[in-house]
């Protein structure tokens, strides 16, 4: 079974969010921490049960309804890049 990688860029995303969310309701805030890093432990074994991402080679799930989490399978781990509120651009429009 492949490792599990987190890119530094999808860790500060989740707590990017996880910051925002606990200024309203620190409760509802590792509530969701909780559950996307949960979700996350589950990819190693199960790496190809998300859809196909618009960005070639990666994978999104989705966790509750408005977060995505972008990862990639590599024969060695499972590297998730990003995760990211519903409303967020991705992927990124380059050249704007």
């Amino acid at each position: 079974m492949p490792g599990l990688e987190w890119r530094e860029t999808a860790r500060a995303d989740l707590l990017a969010i996880v910051d925002y969310i606990s200024d309203h309701n620190p409760d509802a805030a590792q509530r969701l921490k909780d559950d996307i890093e949960a979700r996350v432990a589950q990819l190693p074994m199960h790496p190809r049960l998300y859809r196909v991402g618009p960005v070639p080679g990666t994978r999104e799930m989705l966790v509750r309804s408005n977060y995505l989490v972008i990862y990639q399978e590599t024969p060695r781990a499972v590297i998730v890049l990003r995760v990211l509120h519903g409303a967020q651009q991705w992927p990124p429009v380059s050249g704007s």
